[in-house]
């Protein structure tokens, strides 16, 4: 397993920006597929965005599509998710999760229970 730090949340007016950033350290972060998850208020947690091991491949919910930008810099062990236009609706508690996942695929990398390490969180609060 490898230990993540999420950082970067905070409150934003709608149609704002924020960049959240995932620090990881342990064993090696370059073997793990990362992703981004949210849990809003009083909802179960859902996934948001993913990357492969080298950065090469994403996925994104339909949701986010277009305004949200995952990416990694595995020199830095640090997973971002460049987050823009946001809207009230992505208010939630946004985790970072490590996956060892063997074959990077939309299915494997949006479920919960492929991730084995994750976050403490931080959270998002946008502004009407």
């Amino acid at each position: 397993q490898v230990q993540l730090v999420e950082s970067g949340g905070g409150v934003v007016q709608a149609g704002g920006s924020l960049r959240l950033s995932c620090a990881a350290s342990g064993r090696t972060f370059s073997s793990y597929a990362m992703g981004w998850f949210r849990q809003p208020p009083g909802k179960e947690r859902e996934f948001v965005a993913a990357i492969s091991w080298s950065g090469s491949s994403t996925y994104y919910t339909d949701s986010v599509k277009g305004r949200f930008t995952i990416s990694r810099d595995n020199a830095k062990n640090t997973v971002y998710l460049q987050m823009n236009t946001l809207k009230p609706e992505d208010t939630a508690v946004y985790y970072c999760g490590a996956a060892p996942l063997r074959s990077f695929t939309s299915a494997a990398a949006s479920l919960p229970i492929n991730y084995d390490s994750w976050g403490q969180g931080t959270q998002v609060t946008v502004s009407s």
